[in-house]
């Protein structure tokens, strides 16, 4: 294969390409750098699911995405719309949280533009949702939480099905878990019971170092069943999962009516029916039940304890923007001497052949170099860890062409960053033919604004149908602090 590719004449790519990298990324990445103060937990309350059908109404305001356009202090649960407005003004009241809804018609992403995007929340609440999840939702919601974010379910009992389209909260949930592309092995280590029980009051457990059942909003002792589920844990696949409160005469690994779970950096809660979250108030029209205030249970101190848990506020760990950092290098086979593993290439892209040096070691990633038309790709998936304050990403590239033109730019190459869902978020350099000089130079930029987020970092080598021109990348890595 690599006999049809010219001997290289040693080039380098000028400076001015690395500019336009560093420029694009920063652009990219102040887009995606948390805004707020390191103390502000940021909250995603999701509507875009039929979490107002039929009679549920699990929605914080009225006012989407932002619920301050309704009442900017509220002191009251009245003074925003919805059977959840309890919640949301117990923590706009609290100080320290800043609250959002993904208004109906909208979808959940992870890593892109939007202001609603996972990226930019440490919580996402999903209120017994209604419709399934899309494949590119249940990705960004699997990526969000093992890059640190929180994850608050929310079920109701099996054939809670309020739109009529062949789905309920149970279902989703457990499709959820069993059928996204990032791990579908029990990711949680627990699934929900396809149960309708009728009434019960859970008990909580006896654990006095649990932050969700002693947290800064009480104690929790008891939670309320009308008409939910349970679930099933599963402690063999994930050894972090742990029942809160069980349904009466059930303990250990069944009847578990509250759970909290990890998952890679994040953390999951569980909680088995709509009615303890439904404060009895909301849209002219619906029938709700005030579950929140149900004088033998705790349930507003088992919500709002969770949501700070989930945002970060607990023992270890931290959601989305927050959390810890270990110094570290973090891209596979960064040298390319393990050969072709790690990164995903094209055929013979990763070599050892004599036609083009190794900068250190013997092998390279070679893009291109046939004079003939041929595209070549370079990626790696690195998630950047969300604590870190610091990550350099760096690689030293080599260019080389047997082109004479000094204006047309007959053979390039892209640099560019991709979120989880595959979508160039953005192209951060083309080098070509013209940028060719003798020698590796060593480029390097920021990441920093990533962090709590998983890209992929990717390379393509367009060649025309003449001329070789060869992209030669050695000694990668993307080091954090």
């Amino acid at each position: 294969m690599f006999g049809s590719r010219r001997s290289p004449r040693s080039l380098t790519t000028a400076l001015a390409g690395i500019g336009l990298l560093v420029t694009a990324a920063a652009l990219q990445f102040g887009a995606a750098a948390p805004a707020h103060a390191a103390t502000t937990h940021r909250i995603l309350f999701d509507n875009a699911h039929a979490e107002t059908a039929g009679n549920a109404d699990w929605i914080i305001s009225t006012s989407q995405p932002d619920p301050l356009g309704q009442d900017s202090t509220p002191s009251a649960e009245t003074d925003w719309t919805g059977a959840l407005s309890s919640w949301g003004v117990s923590l706009q009241k609290a100080g320290g949280y800043s609250l959002k809804t993904l208004p109906s018609g909208s979808g959940l992403s992870y890593g892109g533009s939007s202001a609603t995007d996972l990226s930019n929340f440490d919580t996402l609440v999903l209120p017994e949702p209604n419709t399934l999840f899309t494949t590119a939702e249940k990705t960004a919601i699997m990526n969000f939480v093992k890059n640190g974010g929180g994850l608050f379910m929310i079920s109701d009992h099996t054939g809670a099905d309020r739109n009529n389209d062949g789905q309920d909260a149970v279902e989703i949930f457990n499709d959820l878990m069993t059928g996204n592309s990032v791990d579908s092995t029990d990711p949680f280590g627990f699934s929900i019971d396809s149960l309708s029980i009728g009434s019960d009051y859970p008990s909580a457990i006896s654990d006095s170092t649990d932050p969700v059942l002693h947290g800064s909003f009480g104690t929790v002792s008891k939670s309320l069943i009308a008409s939910g589920t349970t679930a099933t844990l599963k402690p063999a696949d994930n050894s972090g999962v742990k029942g809160l409160l069980y349904r009466t005469g059930y303990s250990g690994n069944t009847g578990a009516f509250f759970l909290t779970s990890t998952f890679g950096s994040g953390r999951v809660a569980f909680w088995g029916d709509s009615s303890p979250i439904d404060d009895g108030t909301g849209q002219s029209g619906n029938t709700l039940y005030d579950g929140w205030n149900d004088t033998g249970a705790t349930n507003a101190a088992l919500a709002l304890n969770a949501t700070a848990w989930l945002a970060g506020s607990g023992t270890t760990g931290g959601g989305g923007g927050t959390g810890t950092c270990t110094a570290a290098q973090l891209l596979g086979n960064n040298g390319f001497e393990s050969g072709a593993t790690t990164w995903t290439t094209t055929s013979g892209v990763i070599n050892n052949d004599s036609g083009e040096a190794a900068r250190t070691g013997s092998y390279k990633a070679w893009l291109n170099g046939y004079g003939a038309a041929h595209t070549d790709t370079l990626a790696q998936t690195v998630t950047v860890p969300a604590g870190c304050t610091n990550a350099v990403l760096s690689f030293y590239l080599h260019v080389d062409t047997a082109e004479t033109s000094t204006t047309t730019a007959y053979d390039t190459l892209r640099a560019q960053i991709l979120n989880s869902g595959g979508t160039v978020l953005s192209t951060l350099a083309t080098y070509s033919n013209l940028n060719a000089a003798s020698g590796y130079t060593r480029r390097s930029f920021s990441l920093a604004g990533y962090a709590g987020q998983t890209v992929t970092v990717r390379f393509t080598g367009t060649e025309g149908s003449k001329l070789q021109t060869s992209f030669v990348v050695d000694d990668t890595a993307l080091d954090v602090s």
